[in-house]
C-alpha cells in the first residue's frame, strides 16, 4: 500500500549525485521546499568514479572549449575556499619528450590556462628539470624536462555528502536507496511515484517542479518514469582507473600523453596508493553494468610503463574503479572528444515545470546549480539571492591557514588519535570531528573498533547523520578504509550493522558495486 505525503514540495529532484545534491543544497538555502530521491546510495555512481580533479580541463583548450576552461577555472579557487579540507591544491608535472606535443605549444596552453584561471591561491606554472630531479623523480631518465602548473585534488564522494548534509540542515529532505517508479503531472503539480529498496515502502510525492539529475540513468528516467519512448540524450563514455601500491614519495602528480594523443594522470592517493587513469571510450552498455575491462587494465598498465621507471602491470593492481560519464550526445566522433560541459532542458507540462540535466563535470556542479535555480526563480517566483559562491561546506570552516594546522589542533583535543587518524579525520570532516567525538577523553571511549581507525562513535555518526546504511557506503564512499581493512575486519562491520537494523553486505561482496574490484593480498 502506498503511503501518500500531503506535503506538496517545490521541487523534486531525482539523482542523489554531485548535480542533484548541488541543486538541493542551493535550492533549500534560499527557501524552496525540496525532496531528493536516489535509487541507490548518494554518490554511488560517476560522482565517486571520477579522476577526484578540480580542474579546469587543460586538454579542453585543444578543442576550443574556451567557455568552458574558463568557468572550471572560476570555480576551482571557489570550491578550494567553500571545502578546504576535502579539496587542497595539487601541483602537476607535464613531462615532455620528442614525440610530443610541441614544447611551445605546451606552453602556450598553460600561459593560456593561467590567465583564464582567476588564481588568486594557486601558482602558476613554471619550467621544470626533470634531469635533476633522478633520484627522486618515479619518471624514466629519457624525460629531462617539463612544466608544472596548479590544479586541485578532491575527494568526490564525500564531496557529494557534504552537500547532502547541508541541505539537510537547511530544510531539503534527502532520501537514498529511494527510486523513482513513475512520475504524472497534472493541474500544476507533478505526482511522483517512488520506492525505498531497504523496506519496500512505496511513497507518493507531490512537487510543483522536476528536476531530473539521474546522471547516467537520465534517458532510463524519462522512458521509464515518464513513458518518453524516444530518449537519447547522452552517450555514456567509460572511464576506468586502477590503484597500485604507493610508487613515489612526494605530492606531486603527473598528466601524461599517451601514444594515442590521450591524455592521463598518475596521482597519489589515501597516502599508501598510487593512482592511475583514465581511459575514456564509448560504453556501449546498460549505466547498470559498469565494470573495469582487461583491455582497459593492460592500456592503464602499459601506458603508465611508457613513462615510469618501475614497470606497472596487472598484478599490481590493487583496486579499480569505473564510471561513466553521462556527456551529452552532440555527435562528436570520439569519445574523448565529446563535449564535457552540461546541457540545461527546462520545459512547462500541464503548468508544473520540469528540468532535465544532461552532462556537466563535478568541477562546475555549484555554477550548474545557480542555473537550474535561475529556471525555478523563473518559475516558482524568486526566494532568495545566490548565495553559495561565498559559503562553507559542513567542516570546511576550519579557521586555520593550512590543513597541517588543523591537523595539530585535533591532536591537541584527542592526543591518544594516532598520526594516520588524525590526517584522515582533517581531510574527511575538518571541523566535524569534534562533533563526532566530543569530549572523548580515551580509545575506549569510541567504542567497537573496526580496523583502519574505524571506530563505533564514527560508524554510528555516519548511520545518524550521512545516511550510511551498509559497509559499501561507510568504507568506499564516505570513507577509503575499504581498500585497507581486512575481510574480517570488514565482516565485524557488517556485523555491527545487522544489529543496528540497517542494510548490509556479506564479507563476499564487501565492494559497493560490480563497477568496483579489490583485490586482497
Amino acid at each position: 500500500m502506498s503511503k501518500i505525503n500531503d506535503k506538496i514540495y517545490d521541487v523534486f529532484i531525482a539523482g542523489g549525485g554531485i548535480n542533484g545534491v548541488g541543486v538541493a543544497r542551493d535550492a533549500a538555502g534560499r527557501g524552496y521546499s525540496v525532496c531528493l530521491c536516489e535509487m541507490n546510495d548518494f554518490a554511488s555512481g560517476t560522482s565517486s568514479s571520477s579522476t577526484k580533479l578540480i580542474h579546469g580541463g587543460l586538454r579542453y583548450l585543444e578543442h576550443y572549449k574556451f567557455r568552458l576552461v574558463q568557468e572550471s577555472l572560476k570555480e576551482r579557487e571557489i570550491l578550494l575556499n567553500m571545502a578546504p579540507h576535502i579539496i587542497w591544491p595539487m601541483r602537476f608535472i607535464l613531462p615532455h619528450t620528442k614525440g610530443m606535443r610541441p614544447r611551445w605549444f605546451l606552453r602556450l596552453g598553460l600561459a593560456i590556462y593561467d590567465h583564464l584561471g582567476y588564481r588568486k591561491i594557486l601558482p602558476g606554472t613554471s619550467n621544470v628539470n626533470l634531469a635533476s630531479q633522478k633520484t627522486n623523480s618515479p619518471l624514466k631518465d629519457t624525460f629531462k624536462s617539463g612544466f608544472e602548473y596548479s590544479d586541485c585534488w578532491v575527494d568526490d564522494s564525500r564531496l557529494v555528502i557534504l552537500n547532502a548534509v547541508d541541505a539537510a540542515s537547511k530544510g531539503a529532505s534527502l532520501r537514498n536507496y529511494t527510486k523513482v517508479t513513475n512520475a504524472t503531472s497534472s493541474n500544476g503539480l507533478w505526482t511522483i511515484s517512488t520506492k525505498n529498496s531497504l523496506n519496500g515502502k512505496v511513497e507518493i510525492v507531490k512537487a510543483k517542479a522536476f528536476v531530473n539529475a539521474s546522471g547516467p540513468w537520465v534517458d532510463e528516467v524519462l522512458k521509464e518514469s515518464f513513458k518518453f519512448k524516444d530518449s537519447k540524450n547522452v552517450r555514456l563514455v567509460r572511464g576506468s582507473h586502477i590503484i597500485v601500491n604507493k610508487l613515489y614519495e612526494g605530492d606531486k602528480s603527473y598528466i601524461c600523453q599517451n601514444k594515442d594523443g590521450r591524455i592521463f594522470f598518475i596521482i597519489p592517493y589515501e597516502d599508501n596508493f598510487t593512482l592511475i587513469g583514465t581511459t575514456d571510450i564509448d560504453h556501449g552498455k546498460s549505466a547498470d553494468q559498469v565494470k573495469i575491462s582487461e583491455q582497459e587494465k593492460s592500456y592503464i598498465c602499459e601506458s603508465a610503463s611508457s613513462y615510469l621507471k618501475q614497470e606497472i602491470t596487472t598484478n599490481d593492481i590493487v583496486w579499480s574503479y569505473s564510471g561513466v560519464r553521462p556527456l551529452y550526445d552532440d555527435g562528436a566522433s570520439k569519445a574523448q572528444e565529446a563535449t564535457r560541459d552540461y546541457v540545461v532542458s527546462a520545459k512547462e507540462y500541464d503548468y508544473s515545470l520540469m528540468i532535465n540535466i544532461f552532462g556537466g563535470k563535478i568541477t562546475t556542479y555549484r555554477r550548474l546549480s545557480e542555473t537550474i535555480i535561475e529556471h525555478i526563480e523563473n518559475f516558482l517566483g524568486k526566494r532568495g539571492k545566490p548565495w553559495t559562491e561565498h559559503s562553507r561546506l559542513p567542516g570546511g570552516d576550519i579557521k586555520v591557514a593550512s590543513l597541517s594546522e588543523f591537523e595539530a589542533k585535533l591532536k591537541n583535543k584527542y592526543s591518544f588519535f594516532t598520526n594516520e587518524l588524525i590526517r584522515r579525520l582533517a581531510r574527511s570532516y575538518g571541523e566535524i570531528s569534534f562533533d563526532i567525538f566530543g569530549d572523548a577523553d580515551s580509545l575506549d571511549a569510541l567504542g567497537d573498533n573496526f580496523g583502519g581507525g574505524l571506530y563505533e562513535a564514527e560508524v554510528q555518526y555516519l548511520i545518524n547523520n550521512e545516511w550510511a546504511r551498509s559497509s559499501d557506503d561507510i568504507l568506499f564512499r564516505r570513507s577509503k578504509l575499504g581498500l585497507i581493512l581486512s575481510e574480517t575486519e570488514i565482516e565485524n562491520l557488517n556485523l555491527f550493522l545487522k544489529k543496528n537494523n540497517t542494510k548490509s553486505q556479506s564479507s563476499e561482496n564487501i565492494v559497493p558495486s560490480e563497477n568496483k574490484e579489490v583485490l586482497k593480498a
